[in-house]
């Protein structure tokens, strides 16, 4: 059975109290707050023979099927690889599924996560069955980026947006998820995982703040002339590129803040409070808007996994950092 969170509960009563069904949803929201989960839930409810109220019973031969993973009336589409695209083949075999009978006489539930992964061709070749579902059929599509998406797809779905919960609801269930960290830092890390709970637990795994400590000094460093950019961009070796250039992409954005509000309270995190304030008062604000550009536009080229030369990007990101201060 999915994981039922908290902040879920009055959108479930909404999703699965319909009397009616729609045959395709688009559930989308910032990524890391259990969006694949609701539909997980929702397709068990779905699929389920003798459902139990809102959900489903856990118990008849359909609920077992699905735990087990071998159910014939759910599909389930996803990128082959981490961070690749869905291709068109992989949608043709499930428009080819779509057309199918049920075997088990119930409905087929399709379930796609993420949605904007799927290339032209791919998004094209889905239309025809969001256009014309073949029998009882409910398309489940999970959306992280829903702008991505065309909007002849997004036209033809149900949309049902998932918010991100509130910060003391987050931290509540934290508290649960990450007993073994302090307040503060569960504080933190809701923080660089921007506000979506899941996400800081992932973080957490992966040992985030340790690496943040570790590219703070380095920009201390960086700053002070203690460390070279060449030495730096090789000593982050183990950093994801995106985190770092979400960082950066954040820093610059706080310069800029500080800068048009002298506004102590919009410093960000404590790590990097005083180098803010210090490249607030030391650099121009064309040059601070010409790197946040930078920033953005190769984070886009990391996000599209561009095959980038990752030292040499982080050597132009670091000399252009360094030359913020402007030498009086």
């Amino acid at each position: 059975m999915a994981e039922v969170f908290p902040w879920q509960d009055a959108l479930w009563q909404q999703l699965a109290g319909r009397a009616q069904h729609a045959h395709a949803y688009l559930l989308h929201g910032p990524a890391g707050i259990g969006k694949r989960a609701l539909a997980e839930r929702l397709m068990a409810r779905l699929l389920c023979q003798r459902p139990d109220g809102l959900d489903a019973c856990g118990q008849c031969k359909s609920c077992l099927l699905l735990q087990a993973g071998s159910h014939p009336d759910n599909y389930v589409l996803e990128p082959e690889e981490a961070d690749k695209a869905i291709k068109v083949d992989q949608v043709r075999d499930l428009v080819s599924f779509v057309v199918q009978t049920a075997q088990l006489g119930g409905r087929k539930v399709v379930l796609i996560e993420p949605v904007e992964s799927m290339n032209i061709n791919a998004a094209n070749a889905l239309l025809k069955s969001l256009e014309e579902p073949s029998g009882n059929t409910v398309l489940l599509l999970v959306s992280h980026q829903p702008s991505r998406l065309l909007p002849t797809i997004k036209s033809r779905c149900v949309q049902q947006a998932c918010p991100l919960p509130s910060q003391a609801v987050s931290l509540q269930w934290l508290s649960h998820a990450l007993p073994e960290c302090t307040e503060e830092e569960r504080g933190e890390l809701l923080t660089l995982a921007a506000g979506s709970p899941l996400a800081a637990v992932s973080l957490q795994a992966q040992g985030v703040r340790e690496q943040r400590a570790l590219v703070v000094e380095g920009v201390k460093k960086l700053l002070k002339q203690q460390q070279s950019p060449t030495q730096l961009a090789e000593s982050w070796n183990s950093i994801p590129l995106l985190l770092l250039f979400d960082w950066f992409c954040d820093w610059s954005s706080l310069v800029l803040r500080y800068q048009l509000t002298q506004d102590e309270q919009g410093l960000g995190l404590q790590d990097m409070r005083k180098v803010v304030q210090y490249l607030a008062q030391k650099s121009s604000q064309p040059k601070v808007l010409s790197i946040q550009d930078w920033i953005l536009a190769q984070r886009q080229k990391v996000l599209s996994k561009a095959n980038l030369n990752r030292v040499l990007l982080l050597e132009a990101l670091l000399v252009q950092w360094a030359a913020l201060p402007a030498q009086n």
